[in-house]
């Protein structure tokens, strides 16, 4: 059996490999939220601003 034939098989029986599939699986549901976040939170912020600038609008004009 060649060297590569035996990597292979040696990642499949480790428990390594499975254990850097759910980092991955974890990582990929983190960043998912931590954007999600972020853009309703800039909405959110956005409208706020737009609300201050067309008070102001109303007094200075």
């Amino acid at each position: 059996m060649n060297t590569l034939a035996r990597r292979v098989l040696r990642l499949i029986r480790s428990e390594d490999g499975p254990t850097a599939v759910e980092y991955a699986v974890m990582l990929a549901l983190i960043l998912l939220v931590a954007v999600a976040s972020i853009a309703l939170f800039g909405e959110a912020t956005n409208s706020c601003f737009e609300y201050s600038r067309d008070e102001i609008n109303k007094v200075v004009h």
